[in-house]
């Protein structure tokens, strides 16, 4: 099978994406880089932006991520401007935001994005969870964002943030990622 080079500087997003990619016979290289990202509230858009600037800077197959946090009370807010939200408000904005909030509901939205060079396919995935009502939890070398330390997964019966899972509870959670989602069709489309 051919090699697939994943573009993107994030640390957190490059070992989910090797845990995805590990025992599938599947080679997975890095590029670090830091894409230009288009001003758009959709992930897709922004996630067919990126392959393509990718492609154009590994000319090979590659994939790029882009990934937004959709919050009920505050209308979806970040949406996908989940970077300019941490650097301007912070986690501790959004939890003075979410202060009274009855409704904590949020969610993890998702868009993979394959370049091969003829034409762009794209994985989705979304993962629903609660806004914490504080910061908690530790660093983690999976974290993809802050936001890990204010998101509780829906899956969670004891309302602990993702920040506060062990690395071993990460690597065995339920639910699936867009990574996952590329390696099944990627596999089954080459055999």
């Amino acid at each position: 099978m051919e090699k697939i080079t994943f573009v993107t500087s994030n640390i957190g997003k490059v070992a989910t994406a090797q845990k995805a990619f590990a025992d599938t016979g599947v080679e997975l290289e890095v590029f670090a880089y830091d894409l230009i990202e288009p001003r758009s509230d959709d992930i897709k858009t922004i996630a067919e932006f990126k392959v393509m600037q990718a492609y154009s800077l590994v000319k090979q197959p590659c994939i790029a991520l882009d990934s937004g946090f959709f919050i009920d009370a505050l209308n979806g807010f970040p949406r996908a401007s989940v970077n300019f939200a941490l650097d301007t408000i912070g986690i501790q904005g959004i939890i003075k935001l979410m202060e009274n909030a009855e409704n904590r509901s949020c969610r993890f939205k998702e868009c993979l994005a394959y370049n091969d060079g003829k034409e762009i396919k794209y994985f989705f995935c979304e993962h629903e969870g609660k806004i914490a009502p504080q910061i908690a939890g530790t660093d983690n070398p999976e974290k993809w964002s802050d936001l890990w330390y204010i998101y509780i997964p829906g899956d969670t019966p004891d309302n602990r943030t993702l920040a506060q899972y062990s690395a071993e509870e990460i690597k065995n959670r339920n639910g699936r990622s867009s990574f996952e989602e590329f390696v099944d069709w990627y596999v089954n489309e080459n055999r």
